[in-house]
């Protein structure tokens, strides 16, 4: 019974892998994907205009 219960850990771990792994894959695209593309660009917009000002005041 030792073999079984070193083996328990890594199979339990390998499920759960296996099932946060396929819930990324699922939602990945779809009704959400538009939203999040939106807000990475609002966000990538932020940075890049953060960056232009204290460009700009350090010259």
């Amino acid at each position: 019974m030792d073999y079984v219960s070193a083996l328990l850990p890594p199979v339990v771990m390998a499920v759960l892998f296996i099932g946060v792994i396929r819930v990324i894959v699922k939602t990945q695209g779809g009704a959400n994907k538009t939203k999040e593309d939106a807000a990475v660009d609002a966000a990538l917009a932020r940075a890049e205009a953060t960056h232009q000002a204290t460009a700009k005041t350090d010259v």
